[in-house]
């Protein structure tokens, strides 16, 4: 596994041992903070087939699903960070759903289970944008640094195992990468004009039947 990651920085006595799946330190301040909380940091975005030799896992925007077996063989928990207000919005672009779906805005911060972000809740924030906040970029923005400043605000139970997950409540939603409407304008139009937009297109189909 160690050959697959890249050492962020090694510490003569690091409290633990930490494999960062995802997001390079150019990406997210996370990376630091754990290293500046006396961390040894390993990094990836390759897929990786185990867990061993670490104190615990953390992926933030890692592009691929861990399998079923790693999940199950690993000591080491394994958290995941995600930009919704769990158990609405699982899966992609979670930021489009909550506006498309009137469903809660927020971030969430959990275990990685078998499903696809259905893992017990460690943390959760709920978000309100400001009035100056109109497009999915700046929204998006806001949910990131919404995410980070939880993780860095809890870094310490999250570092010594002292938090106590909670299950997921209700079904909530899920979404796949193609279930973005292929008539979507893109991440930097207006929020309110495109949701209408996209519901009239619906309305109009739907008037043809």
């Amino acid at each position: 596994m160690r050959n697959q990651a890249q050492l962020i920085k090694k510490l003569i006595t690091p409290t633990k041992r930490v494999l960062f799946l995802g997001y390079t330190s150019e990406k997210t301040t996370l990376i630091d903070a754990l290293v500046n909380a006396n961390c040894e940091v390993w990094h990836t975005q390759e897929k990786i087939d185990t867990t061993q030799g670490f104190d615990f896992v953390i992926s933030y925007g890692y592009g691929h699903i861990l399998k079923k077996s790693i999940i199950e063989s690993s000591v080491a928990p394994i958290i995941n960070l995600h930009i919704s207000y769990l158990p609405w919005n699982r899966g992609a672009h979670p930021n489009f759903w909550s506006f498309f779906d009137c469903t809660p805005s927020g971030v969430s911060i959990h275990l990685i289970d078998e499903g696809i972000d259905t893992g017990p809740i460690i943390y959760q924030r709920y978000v309100n944008f400001s009035k100056d906040q109109i497009t999915f970029s700046q929204t998006y923005r806001q949910l990131i640094i919404e995410l980070e400043s939880l993780f860095k605000e809890n870094l310490k139970e999250i570092i010594s195992g002292t938090y106590k997950p909670l299950p997921q409540r209700r079904k909530g939603s899920h979404h796949k990468v193609d279930d973005l409407p292929s008539a979507f304008s893109g991440w930097d139009s207006n929020i309110l004009d495109e949701i209408r937009r996209l519901d009239s297109l619906v309305c109009d189909k739907g008037s043809d039947k």
